[in-house]
This record gives C-alpha cells, sequence and structure tokens, in this order.
C-alpha cells in the first residue's frame, strides 16, 4: 500500500548538487509541489501550483534510471505533503543517499533519522521569518545543516544572533541571495566576526545562471 501512496511532483531531474555538502555531486532531484511560504526571493515559484500525481514506486522506478547513489528531495516545501515522509522512508530502503531541503516551518520530528536535513531558517528580507519553528534548530544534528540565505547587512546580524541564542551542531552556511549581495560582501562580513559558519554559493547558479534545472 505504500508504494502506492502518490505525491504530487513538480519535477524530477538529474543534475549536480548545487548547494550544501554534497554540492558538484551528480544527484536526481525530487521537487514536490506545493509551499505554504512566499519568501521574497523565492527561485522556484514556478513549483508552487502544479498537478502531477506518481505513486512512489515509479518515482523510485525513475531515478533509478540514473547512475548516483544521492537523491535531494525538495521543492516548494516537500514536507507539506505528509506523504513525503513514506518517500523518504523509501528511498532509505533503497540504499540512497537522501538530503531533504525544507524550511524551520514544519515540524522535522518525523523526518527518516537516515535522511541528511538541510533546513532553511528564514531571515526577515524573506518575509516569513515570522514562520520559524526554532525548536527544530535542537532537533538537528551533525549529519544535518542549517541554512540562512541573506540578503542585506540585518540579515546578517539577525543570524548571527539565532545561532547564539540557538547553538547546534549541525553544519551551518551562510548564503547569499543571488543578485541582492556580492558573495565577496558576505565572506568579509564572515571573516570580520570570526564566525564558524560555511559560505555557500548556488553552484547550479555559477554553472548555468538562473534557470530551474539542467
Amino acid at each position: 500500500m505504500m508504494m502506492n501512496a502518490k505525491l504530487n511532483i513538480n519535477e524530477i531531474f538529474y543534475s549536480l548538487q548545487g548547494e550544501a555538502r554534497e554540492v558538484g555531486l551528480p544527484s536526481v532531484f525530487i521537487r514536490l509541489t506545493g509551499c505554504p511560504l512566499r519568501c521574497t526571493y523565492c527561485d522556484t515559484e514556478y513549483a508552487f501550483k502544479d498537478n502531477n500525481l506518481m505513486e512512489i514506486d515509479a518515482i523510485i522506478n525513475k531515478i533509478k534510471q540514473h547512475n548516483t547513489s544521492y537523491v535531494c528531495v525538495t521543492g516548494g516545501e516537500p514536507l507539506a505533503q505528509k506523504n513525503c515522509y513514506l518517500l523518504l522512508d523509501e528511498l532509505v530502503k533503497n540504499n540512497y543517499q537522501v538530503s531533504l531541503e525544507t524550511s524551520g516551518s514544519i515540524n522535522i520530528q518525523d523526518v527518516n533519522v537516515s535522511v541528511s536535513i538541510v533546513m532553511d531558517i528564514k531571515t526577515p528580507s524573506s518575509g516569513e521569518s515570522e514562520q520559524n519553528k526554532y525548536t527544530n534548530i535542537k532537533k538537528l544534528t551533525t549529519k544535518d545543516q542549517l541554512k540562512f540565505v541573506i540578503g542585506s547587512r540585518p540579515d546578517f546580524d539577525w543570524s548571527v544572533a539565532i545561532l547564539s541564542q540557538y547553538p547546534t551542531t549541525a553544519g551551518v552556511l551562510f548564503s547569499p541571495v543571488f543578485g541582492d549581495i556580492m558573495p565577496t560582501q558576505l565572506a568579509d562580513w564572515i571573516l570580520d566576526q570570526q564566525l564558524n559558519v560555511r559560505l555557500q554559493l548556488q553552484l547550479h547558479k555559477l554553472l548555468w545562471g538562473d534557470e530551474k534545472s539542467k
């Protein structure tokens, strides 16, 4: 019955991972449709609406066409679909190395423990920072990553304050909003504050520009 469970899929594609710990590795991306948030800097608005229901077994069969063990489940907001948890479980059972890109707005408690969570805490310039569930941060472990997308100096200062208030063993990523601030500027701020964080640039945009996929 689990394999017959359906999800609304925006797209499934094969590309290089552009972000986080597996950056540069060939991966299959499963982009789920829908998101309850409307961030000002969102670059996947095309994933808000679609109607393409797929059974989990069909999803697994499609990703098996590609010679990689890395799968990234993303959105939209993938956890907005309850069957996402079943998909994650099935991917783990099939021995994939699975990462989940999610916002900090939905409880991550029930995510399979083998999945690497990349959680995007929303900064003030996103317009959605009030939706953050900060209790999620303490649920992250060393296999997970906490991402801050930074569009201004106030965003940066806010992010530093959040890290001070909610310490974590997860890896921490600071990423500039594409086109809003220069990566060198964010790099200088990180060095000036001597932060133990990783500057993250979106490799796929450096390679292919602001296209949704390759």
